[in-house]
């Protein structure tokens, strides 16, 4: 949390959605992703994770088995693979 990070971060704290203009944030520093439940989004200390470019990704339903055809509630392998 407190190494410096100059990539593309999939966060609820983005205020854009990602894009191909962020294709060069991706090939030159990378992709990290905010591994957590959205119903616990309180306890997570995004105070400590103001490095990078956060994203947010656009509306996309999720094809995983625990939340198959739910709009949004991707896993971070889906939301990595649908930024890449």
């Amino acid at each position: 949390l407190k190494q410096p990070f100059r990539g593309l971060v999939l966060s609820p704290n983005g205020t854009t959605s990602v894009s191909p203009a962020d294709a060069t944030i991706l090939a030159d520093s990378g992709l990290s992703v905010i591994d957590c439940s959205w119903a616990r989004l309180e306890e997570i200390p995004f105070r400590q994770m103001r490095a990078g470019h956060h994203r947010l990704l656009p509306f996309l339903v999720a094809v995983n088995p625990v939340n198959y055809g739910k709009p949004s509630k991707l896993s971070c392998a889906e939301a990595a693979a649908a930024t890449l």
